[in-house]
């Protein structure tokens, strides 16, 4: 028996996106933007996109049409009701946590927001009040509970290893950007980095 209808649980994807994207441009004026920097920065913003922007609104499609488990072969069919539960109850909670904390984090940034990598301009504040005070990437945290609870809510190998590509790059990227922002913030962002978390609260 599973937790949400996928109907539901397709609507209900669609709509936290939709909201994500209205959040966005309210808070920062903006919808896309280009990916900038060098490779690795464009790699993980595209990525990133790409995620948000077509593999949400896919599986939400499919969700809704009932067609998700069908269409992808890596979908794992679960016979023990406990553990079904148990993953769509944890996926449910990472996937709208997920949403929620990029969301506040987009407002607490408002135009100081640039995609990630990028160098801070000569106008942007250094932000360490609202999420950002309690972890240091709260958008690739978000990004990461999004694309682990979407990988627990529907079951599939494939959006676990979504999730796992995400991981990678988001580790191989956060070094350069940090970088970048001693650079610009000197020991200011310094004593930052030794009281706030990089990616999970009182943990990493």
């Amino acid at each position: 028996m599973h937790l949400l209808d996928q109907r539901i649980l397709g609507i209900a994807i669609l709509f936290l996106l939709g909201m994500l994207v209205l959040v966005k441009q309210v808070a920062t004026g903006s919808i896309l933007d280009e990916p900038k920097g060098n490779l690795m920065m464009q790699l993980v913003n595209v990525f990133n996109l790409f995620f948000l922007l077509v593999v949400n609104p896919l599986a939400a499609i499919l969700l809704i049409l009932r067609r998700l488990a069908t269409i992808d072969p890596t979908h794992l069919t679960i016979n023990e009701p406990w553990i079904l539960m148990f993953l769509e109850i944890a996926g449910l909670m990472l996937y709208v946590t997920g949403y929620l904390l990029m969301a506040w984090a987009l407002i607490t940034l408002r135009h100081n927001y640039q995609l990630g990598g990028s160098t801070p301009r000569s106008a942007d504040k250094m932000i360490i009040s609202g999420s950002y005070k309690m972890v240091r990437h709260p958008m690739y945290t978000a990004a990461l509970s999004i694309s682990l609870g979407l990988a627990c809510l529907i079951q599939s190998w494939a959006f676990l290893g979504v999730f796992a590509i995400y991981l990678v790059l988001i580790l191989l990227l956060i070094p350069m950007e940090e970088d970048g922002l001693r650079k610009a913030y000197g020991e200011q962002y310094v004593v930052y980095q030794q009281k706030a978390r990089k990616l999970i609260p009182f943990f990493y």
